[in-house]
């Protein structure tokens, strides 16, 4: 299923443009990295690519998120009669009987 989510994200998304941030943050890498022993800058990279990793998998679980509002969504206006947020209220409140027939 998440195969097919990122097939729709890539699909459906755009990212936007962030020409400024994404210029410090290589000129920022870039004076980390100079000057550092191997290890280290094995260490930093390694830390960019997890970030990196960690906003993809963040950026996918917002938009199943997304999809699984809209999919609700759909699903609760095709029920009749239509949800109310009201109705659901009194009902709750114990004012009115379940007309919807959830029970």
């Amino acid at each position: 299923m998440y195969e097919y989510m990122r097939a729709l994200q890539r699909q459906f998304f755009r990212e936007p443009d962030f020409r400024e941030p994404r210029r410090e943050l290589h000129e920022l890498h870039r004076e980390l990295a100079e000057n550092r022993p191997k290890d280290e800058r094995r260490k930093l990279l390694k830390l960019v690519d997890l970030e990196a990793e960690l906003r993809d998998e963040i950026s996918l679980a917002s938009f199943v998120a997304g999809f699984h509002l809209a999919w609700g969504i759909i699903g609760e206006l095709n029920i009749e009669p239509p949800y109310s947020f009201a109705e659901e209220e009194e009902r709750r409140m114990g004012q009115l009987p379940n007309l919807r027939g959830d029970d």
